[in-house]
C-alpha cells in the first residue's frame, strides 16, 4: 500500500530535503511508525504523549484527521497525507 506523505519545509531535514515521501500503514499511527523507520526523528515532531502535537495539522485527502479519527484514521492505497505546521500570529 503506497501513500504519499507531503512534508512541510520545516521538517524536510528529516527527509533529506524531499517534499514528499512514500510510506505504508493501514492507519495514520502505522504510517507515522513507517515514516519513523525511514526518517528517524520525524515521529517526535508529529506526536506528543500518544497524540498529534497541538501545532501540527495532518490532512488525509484534504480532510483534517482530527475529525476523521486522529491516529486511528484508516488509510487506503493511493491516499495523500499532508503535514502542515499550524500558523499563528496576527497584525498589530
Amino acid at each position: 500500500m503506497a501513500i504519499e506523505v507531503r512534508i512541510p519545509t520545516i521538517l524536510r531535514t528529516y527527509t533529506d530535503g524531499a517534499k514528499a515521501v512514500d510510506a505504508k500503514g493501514a492507519t495514520l499511527d502505522e504510517l507515522i511508525g513507517d515514516l519513523e523507520s525511514r526518517h528517524p526523528g520525524l515521529k517526535d515532531r508529529l506526536i506528543d504523549k500518544g497524540a498529534l502535537r497541538r501545532f501540527v495539522n495532518v490532512y488525509l485527502n484534504d480532510e483534517d484527521v482530527r475529525f476523521l479519527g486522529g491516529l486511528e484514521t484508516p488509510l487506503s492505497d493511493g491516499d495523500t497525507v499532508t503535514v502542515l505546521p499550524a500558523v499563528a500570529g496576527g497584525s498589530r
